[in-house]
């Protein structure tokens, strides 16, 4: 089977839907050399890097909506959460190890707020650049290093594509959390169509209109990028799955990414490609 260099977009709760994917890769066969991701890309890649995803999903698939409120620290004077609890569980999974000591080319995208730019985390604390990229502006609290004040990297790129371009492998697979339901394959969705919801008829908190805002904005800025660098193959996870903050639902999820990832790379493979090299797209 090819090697494949994995983008792992933003898009909040949804990014469960990341395992699912990994696995069904893993399951046939496919050897993930690089993972460059946003947000919950980010830590999932990331987690799988160190290589312990399967701890990670027993957990979380375990948490129910009350589990999830307790690992919110809330900072009060900030309105804000800090995220200590959750980061202080990742760390009793895997650690803390430096990025470039991982067994695979690791890339995390975090938003410089006083640099208007992305930065990229390819070396050092790999927790520190999880927890920079994964903060979500006006709900965690922003990441400080050297000067820099950082956020959630969906906020300029939340499919990052372009750290994959230099790896060598076979295939670039990109995973879009934030597609509408007309990009997802007719093949794909009658499995999953009873699953989908209308959330644009619900009565919207302060809090949801914040979420719906980012996730219009993952949306069309994840087109964006898949327009300027086509990867071989978009995995698309449609946003009607769940809600940004549905944190609850990591088993529902996980097993949704493994079940579209499941139907599209089935598509890949019936077109009996001979040849899965990629060296001459971006030349």
């Amino acid at each position: 089977m090819p090697s494949v260099s994995l983008v792992l977009g933003a898009g909040g709760a949804r990014g469960y839907a990341h395992i699912g994917v990994i696995n069904q890769l893993v399951s046939r066969g496919y050897d993930i050399v690089s993972i460059s991701g946003s947000s919950m890309g980010a830590l999932v890649g990331g987690i799988y890097a160190a290589g312990g995803l399967q701890a990670y999903s027993d957990w979380v698939s375990k948490l129910r909506w009350m589990d999830v409120v307790r690992l919110l620290d809330l900072h009060f004077r900030r309105g804000t959460i800090r995220g200590d609890k959750v980061f202080q569980h990742i760390e009793s999974l895997i650690g803390n190890p430096a990025i470039e000591d991982l067994s695979l080319h690791y890339t995390a995208v975090a938003t410089d707020l006083r640099g208007q730019k992305e930065v990229w985390f390819q070396k050092g604390s790999l927790l520190d650049a999880i927890r920079a990229s994964s903060a979500v502006p006006g709900v965690f609290t922003p990441f400080k290093k050297a000067g820099q004040i950082l956020v959630d990297g969906g906020v300029l790129n939340p499919l990052p594509i372009i750290p994959t371009v230099a790896v060598n492998a076979d295939l670039i697979l990109a995973v879009d959390l934030n597609a509408s339901d007309d990009e997802v394959s007719d093949t794909v969705m009658p499995g999953i169509r009873h699953l989908l919801t209308d959330r644009s008829a619900r009565t919207m908190s302060r809090m949801g209109v914040v979420m719906s805002s980012m996730e219009v904005m993952l949306g069309a800025l994840s087109r964006y990028k898949v327009a300027g660098y086509p990867p071989d193959m978009v995995i698309h996870i449609p946003k009607s799955l769940a809600g940004f903050h549905e944190f609850h639902r990591a088993a529902e999820l996980i097993d949704l990414g493994w079940r579209i990832a499941a139907k599209q790379l089935d598509q890949l493979e019936a077109r009996n490609y001979d040849d899965f090299g990629t060296e001459d797209r971006y030349s």
